[in-house]
């Protein structure tokens, strides 16, 4: 069934309608919070030059009392956009700096994960998510500290031989994070802070979010009638103590709209150079046997759309990422566009299969910013 198509037209928007502004997207968004799937969101439309739209929507929980969040202020709990805008970009960083080869063995930087066939796995496949691991693994619940998490995850054994097919794995990031903390000697979220984060401009955006900014953090889940925030949503992030490869980063939506910009303008925003140009033409080339992997983020599979984030509108070379709690961020390049799209669906969704119903929202999103941009 295609879903994008039945989510545009069950909200009036045809997708052949011409959109003179971003109202269609905004009445999208806010279609969400009348259907039950999230009580509030952000969007941010742009390109490589700025913001062109910048909206909130509903509340940051059910209560109509409660803040209403804002672009610019609000925290949200980034779940696995942590993999692009935290881990991704570390690597990035130490490639640049030469301390870090993605077509090395990870055994070279965490020798601990070693044998039975992980001596083959290389940095390049943890980022692609062809390393032959299982999707999930709920470390949480056998682990009783960081310690013996991390012992478990390096015995945990290949389901495939690696390098050959794609499975999109928290693992894989898991390991990308220790990895990063071998390589510095730091702890996950003092490097990405001083060294992504800070150099970019990303002021807001952290792990770890202190109980002081509960106000303006969106909360993800719901125990015994009391909103939870300010602590990650995912499990395994929160034994690894809140920061880990796969998620526990929190941002406000200016600062994700920024992190994409600088990826629209291949590693340079507002003339300041953050990364060399050759090396995100490198994250950024796809492996014809995996044409929907590039290294860290996801690309739109061709034939493959009726059901996706993506949408049917968007450029074949178009990338981006979902996360769990409600997020996503896509880049288009050749549109010089990108979107930005906060909610916390985590938090006490009050419809049936929520991700599936968002997924039909997102995809239904990004249709209509297209065809507002006009190209």
């Amino acid at each position: 069934m295609r879903w994008v198509v039945v989510a545009a037209t069950l909200l009036g928007f045809p997708l052949g309608a011409a959109a003179q502004d971003f109202r269609v997207a905004d009445s999208i968004a806010e279609s969400g919070i009348r259907r039950g799937v999230y009580p509030g969101a952000v969007l941010l439309v742009g390109n490589s030059r700025g913001i062109l739209h910048a909206r909130g929507f509903g509340h940051l929980t059910w209560n109509r009392r409660s803040a209403a969040p804002t672009p610019d202020s609000t925290l949200w709990d980034l779940a696995s956009l942590t993999k692009v805008m935290g881990t991704t970009a570390a690597v990035l960083r130490l490639v640049e700096r030469g301390r870090v080869d993605i077509d090395q063995a990870v055994r070279t930087y965490l020798p601990a994960f070693s044998g039975g066939g992980r001596d083959e796995v290389t940095v390049r496949m943890l980022l692609n998510h062809t390393s032959g691991l299982r999707a999930y693994l709920p470390l949480y619940r056998t682990a009783p500290t960081r310690d013996s998490a991390i012992a478990l995850l390096y015995r945990e054994p290949l389901r495939r031989a690696p390098g050959r097919i794609a499975e999109y794995s928290d693992l894989n990031f898991l390991l990308l994070g220790l990895l990063v903390e071998r390589v510095t000697g730091q702890p996950l979220a003092t490097y990405v802070r001083d060294s992504v984060l800070a150099p970019a401009g990303l002021l807001h955006t952290q792990y770890r979010v202190a109980d002081s900014l509960a106000a303006r953090t969106a909360p993800t889940n719901m125990v015994r009638g009391r909103a939870i925030c300010c602590r990650v949503n995912d499990q395994n992030a929160e034994r690894m103590g809140g920061a880990a490869g796969h998620a526990g980063l929190f941002a406000t939506g200016t600062d994700v709209a920024s992190y994409a910009r600088m990826w629209l303008g291949m590693g340079t925003i507002d003339g300041r150079q953050v990364y060399p140009r050759a090396l995100l033409k490198m994250f950024l080339t796809p492996d014809p046997r995996i044409p929907d992997r590039l290294l860290g983020w996801e690309r739109p599979e061709a034939g493959k759309r009726d059901d996706s984030a993506f949408g049917l509108l968007l450029s074949e070379e178009a990338y981006g990422h979902t996360g769990w709690t409600g997020t996503q961020v896509w880049v288009d390049p050749p549109r010089d566009l990108f979107l930005v799209f906060l909610t916390n669906r985590s938090f006490a969704p009050r419809v049936t299969n929520s991700i599936r119903a968002l997924r039909g929202i997102r995809g239904a999103l990004a249709d209509a910013v297209v065809q507002t941009v006009g190209r």
